[in-house]
């Protein structure tokens, strides 16, 4: 046993006590007694904490073992890690409840003329395809992806009482994942208690959800143009009219938009404020506040999709703005989950919502499915817990950053033109130059998945655009078949007769 005296300064925060004997870690001891003395005021907001080598030093460990800690820390809402600088204590503000409150009680995409449709795309993300061939998926390559943390969290949960794996979960969400929420959305400025939070079987059931609470047979529901291709059928499956709103590098297109919600009075408008699918550009600050102000003037509830929002840098590197950050939670529903950065096989998502309207979303959600997996949770909440996360999320996008210049270097390279290149995310809306349908269908000829324009618009209207994933572009037989393809659409234009001859 190391026994160490007490700190002469709060700010030094030493551990009095760490024992190798005790049935708990090293780690966990000194995240346990950190937080004691963060709780009990003894360490003040805004210290920095010791460098993991003074703080290693001091108490006989090893390095690894605090920066284990202070992750623990950070990802619990102790501490703060800042660049270059170390880790600093947070400033701790109570964790809020909400005030009990009372409880109340495609039909396919139609493809006119083409045999392409969002089933097909969606069929063919599912095939056991190489990841490397399939540029137009919707995920990122698995070996990108933290399998360890994944495979520990669940034996973890599996040396638990049986009893607990045995029965059905929370319809509201697993407790404790829903407080680590909480932690998640205050880092982005907003604010939900537990109670206003309802976790779902990814984005796919929240938006699900959403719409089958606020809209009935004939209403109208709002999505950006272009836009992620799947909830166009469900919402059409509900009876709804999806209508688009064209999407620019900065948002929608505002004029248009105060235009359409005049004529139409949608219920629901569904939004990506931040890395937009499936343009990867984000919302601007100044648009962020007219779409609130049209929401309001023509009374729409606005659906915030951020489903991508750990590929995101933050606000200190590159501008974000959400709405729920602006709105509070007020007009606007937040929704985001784990798949596309932890595991989409956990299938983990969450709503973020006035408390009146979580607990209808919980009374839905349990007359439609009872609960979610009670196991999948408790595997989001100890990776997140844990504190890895963070650092998981940072290499992944520093692996993005990486490639994604590079890539749209080569795409243009080719003959794809690229007028919004995002900054961030995984996907690129490149301009082809002819339509994307065709070029769909000889891709698939030769084993590639491609995700044609014409898809990710509610007009369902052939486009020369498609959605490149630059995480599934190494393949060279990508670059072969597109460079080939977009070569002899030049020289159909240039030469209509020149292909047949030289053929």
């Amino acid at each position: 046993m190391t026994t160490l005296p007490d700190p002469p300064t709060p700010s030094s925060a030493s551990v009095a006590t760490l024992s190798r004997a005790a049935g708990e870690s090293l780690t966990d001891q000194i995240v346990r007694t950190v937080a004691a003395r963060i709780d009990e005021r003894m360490l003040r907001s805004g210290s920095r904490m010791p460098s993991i080598r003074r703080f290693a030093e001091s108490h006989g460990v090893s390095p690894f073992t605090v920066v284990a800690a202070y992750d623990k820390l950070v990802a619990r809402g102790y501490l703060e890690s800042r660049r270059g600088a170390g880790f600093f204590i947070r400033e701790r503000t109570p964790l809020r409840s909400a005030a009990p409150v009372a409880t109340m009680p495609a039909v396919e995409t139609e493809v006119a003329g083409h045999s392409l449709d969002v089933v097909w795309l969606v069929r063919n993300m599912f095939r056991q395809m190489p990841h490397q061939q399939m540029p137009g998926t919707g995920v990122l390559p698995s070996e990108w992806l933290d399998g360890d943390s994944v495979a520990n969290a669940l034996r973890a949960i599996g040396r638990q009482n049986a009893s607990l794996l045995l029965n059905y979960g929370v319809p509201q969400g697993f407790v404790p994942l829903r407080q680590q929420l909480q932690r998640k959305l205050a880092e982005l400025e907003i604010s939900a208690a537990p109670e206003q939070i309802v976790t779902t079987a990814g984005v796919t059931q929240g938006l699900d959800m959403v719409a089958r609470e606020f809209t009935r047979p004939g209403d109208t529901v709002f999505v950006d143009d272009p836009a992620w291709f799947l909830m166009f059928g469900s919402f059409a499956a509900l009876g709804a009219r999806v209508v688009g709103v064209p999407r620019l590098a900065d948002g929608p297109d505002i004029a248009r938009l105060a235009e359409l919600a005049a004529l139409h009075k949608p219920k629901l408008y569904v939004i990506n404020s931040v890395l937009h699918n499936p343009s990867s550009t984000s919302l601007s600050a100044a648009k962020a506040y007219q779409v609130l102000r049209i929401a309001a003037e023509h009374d729409i509830t606005v659906v915030e999709d951020d489903i991508y929002c750990d590929l995101h840098p933050g606000s200190a590197v590159q501008p974000a703005t959400r709405l729920a950050a602006l709105d509070q939670l007020q007009r606007v529903i937040y929704l985001s989950g784990f798949s596309k950065t932890m595991a989409a096989n956990l299938r983990v998502g969450f709503i973020a919502t006035s408390p009146e309207l979580a607990r209808r979303l919980a009374d839905r959600k349990m007359l439609q499915t009872l609960t979610t997996s009670d196991i999948g949770e408790r595997a989001v909440y100890k990776i997140l817990s844990e504190g890895a996360y963070r650092k998981h999320a940072e290499r992944m996008r520093t692996r993005l950053d990486g490639l994604r210049a590079r890539t749209v270097r080569q795409m243009e390279r080719v003959g794809l033109q690229i007028n919004m290149a995002p900054p961030a995310g995984m996907f690129v809306w490149a301009d082809a130059g002819c339509d994307t349908n065709v070029l769909a269908e000889r891709a698939m000829a030769q084993g590639i998945l491609l995700a044609p324009g014409s898809l990710f618009s509610p007009s369902q209207l052939p486009s020369t655009f498609m959605r490149l994933n630059v995480a599934a572009m190494q393949d060279p037989a990508i670059w072969r078949f597109l460079e080939k393809e977009l070569r002899e659409k030049e020289l159909r234009e240039k030469a209509p007769g020149a292909l047949s001859k030289s053929s």
